[in-house]
């Protein structure tokens, strides 16, 4: 494993100046541990294998020296050279944001794809040339097959969020698009666990990777102030109504259901009672889970009940409390949820509300993470039955098993302000 560089600048990692300047201009003065750990080998052409979780800063951790490398070795016209692979919407608009941002003074071209949305826009911009293509395995499937994308010419392929491809069944997909790849490639493959199946897929693409690891999934950050109530699972939505209208330090909120169907419910709920909410999965368009997202990032919508599928691609630093409504009966799902807050250095609250049949998912959820959650007893709404006795961290070590268990991005110049190399692809446009 490679460590991660002590207390380092940006400066310390032989990035160039256009992205020196650029990470200056967001305002980032130190990279996250894995940026640290990922960006030198990277930039020295190694393949990349990152053990990290969402808000762990992992996309800039590839986004950089994608940017240099290419900026290095730069063809005066777009050509098709890089693509990134990600299981989400949101996460491929953001990762599409991150290029926009770290390539804004050098001359290359980015779009987004995903599905969801009409294809035309999408073609139009990939007939015009990009450099950098960041997609959804199903849009980018469609189009290969319209004969829209070849990617014989790629040099860096990026698969992020492998493991979260595999909860979503996409691992078939992803195997079709590595197929259609060069065989001479620069190869980063994040993920937040490492499943067998996902292992052996690294082992399959890598060569001779730089391994980077930080946040064990069964760590959760120090800032986190966690806490339980037993309750039984017709009071739930009162006893979230009851805390909301009693704690004005409940700000912006994100509430984990476990169902689609669930989330849909829950809002319905919260709207009768006089609390406004969005919820946001895969069965909602692509508008309306925009729209969720933009009034919860801006602040003017306090709650956002999701999905877990939906919430990996959900990256907002003032995220305040989660709830976790539905407690997961997939222990590390917990610490995903609650890694939603605590972001940038700052403090956060996770409630999670657990009735009878839940309480085995607790105990494991305190085995995997080796530390008690506390309880809150006095609340308005009790349990009916009586409470458990505390988890026996002890058991998992002495072998009980667990129980339970692209859209339109508008292509963008990475290089803003008309700055023109070698001609400056003026011919372009």
């Amino acid at each position: 494993m490679i460590p991660a560089v002590n207390d380092p600048t940006f400066s310390d990692l032989a990035l160039a100046k256009p992205l020196l300047k650029a990470v200056s201009d967001a305002g980032y003065t130190s990279p996250t541990p894995i940026q640290a750990a990922a960006i030198p080998p990277a930039l020295e052409g190694r393949d990349v294998l990152g053990c990290a979780q969402t808000g762990t800063g992992k996309t800039a951790a590839f986004t950089l020296p994608m940017i240099q490398r290419l900026d290095e070795t730069f063809v005066e016209e777009a050509t098709l050279r890089a693509l990134v692979l990600t299981p989400t919407r949101e996460l491929a608009s953001q990762i599409g944001e991150s290029f926009a941002t770290y390539g804004k003074h050098v001359d290359l071209w980015h779009t987004v794809i995903f599905g969801g949305v009409k294809q035309g826009r999408q073609v139009r911009e990939l007939k015009d040339g990009v450099d950098v293509l960041v997609a959804t395995p199903g849009r980018l499937l469609d189009l290969m097959g319209q004969g829209h994308i070849d990617l014989s010419g790629i040099e860096i392929f990026v698969l992020d969020e492998a493991d979260r491809m595999l909860d979503m069944g996409f691992l078939p997909d992803v195997k079709r698009v590595i197929a259609a790849l060069p065989k001479k490639r620069q190869t980063f493959f994040f993920s937040a666990t490492m499943p067998p199946d996902i292992r052996a897929l690294a082992n399959e693409l890598l060569i001779d990777p730089a391994s980077v690891s930080v946040a064990p999934i069964s760590t959760t950050a120090e800032r986190i102030d966690q806490h339980v109530f037993f309750v039984d699972k017709g009071n739930k939505t009162d006893l979230l109504v009851d805390l909301l209208e009693s704690d004005d330090s409940i700000e912006q909120t994100l509430v984990f259901t476990r169902t689609k169907h669930g989330a849909n419910r829950l809002v319905k709920k919260l709207g009768k009672a006089g609390i406004e909410a969005a919820a946001i999965h895969g069965n909602k368009s692509q508008n309306a889970r925009e729209r969720a997202l933009g009034g919860f990032k801006s602040g003017d919508l306090r709650l956002l009940v999701a999905t877990d599928i939906a919430a990996r691609g959900i990256d907002i630093d003032g995220i305040s409390h989660v709830v976790n409504f539905d407690l997961p009966n997939v222990p590390e799902t917990y610490v995903h949820r609650i890694g939603r807050t605590a972001r940038a250095g700052a403090s956060g609250v996770a409630y999670s509300f657990c009735d009878v049949e839940e309480r085995p998912y607790l105990a494991d959820i305190e085995r995997l993470i080796k530390q008690h959650v506390p309880r809150i007893t006095d609340h308005a709404f009790p349990p009916s039955q009586p409470l458990p006795k505390a988890t026996d961290l002890e058991s998992r070590a002495s072998g009980k098993k667990r129980s339970g268990g692209g859209g339109g991005g508008r292509r963008r110049r990475s290089g803003g302000g008309g700055r023109q190399r070698r001609g400056g692809r003026r011919g372009r446009r």
